[in-house]
């Protein structure tokens, strides 16, 4: 499990699919803690129009066996910046590639996405109803108010 990308210059994938997402041994194995990943700037294209759709993504996992390496995972995120994909295809299949591939005991994955055409789409996903020993903060970010 040496990973791929920590302490290498590497580029920016072509695309999500190219992206290859590292995992390490889990340092604490057996314990019941969160992991919380933002993403305040994620970036994808309308797959209709070609525009940049712009969201807010709050990524939480309960490990398993291992943990995702921040670095691939920024560049795994970065690969969706030329990805035309719906709001709803990108937030879900992030969750579900980070599950499929790290196994983790639960993950959940909130897309707030900003809006185009004046309506802001809200994504979320989870793997299953999380553990009942998890403490489980909010995830902390505010329903869009526009200019309030």
């Amino acid at each position: 499990m040496t990973p791929m990308h920590l302490g290498q210059n590497s580029p920016l994938p072509a695309s999500p699919r190219e992206a290859v997402l590292d995992y390490v041994p889990n340092p604490r194995p057996g314990q019941t803690y969160l992991v919380r990943f933002t993403q305040p700037e994620f970036t994808s294209l309308c797959p209709v129009t070609g525009q940049p759709d712009f969201a807010h993504l709050v990524l939480d996992y309960v490990p398993g066996e291992t943990i995702v390496e921040s670095k691939s995972l920024k560049l795994f995120l970065g690969a969706f910046r030329n990805h035309a994909a719906f709001h709803e295809d990108c937030t879900v299949g992030i969750g579900q590639r980070l599950y499929e591939e790290m196994r983790p005991r639960w993950l959940r994955i909130g897309g707030y996405w900003y809006p185009r055409g004046g309506m802001p789409i809200d994504v979320f996903w989870q793997s299953a109803a999380p553990p009942a020993d998890l403490w489980l903060p909010d995830q902390g970010v505010a329903p869009y108010r526009g200019r309030g």
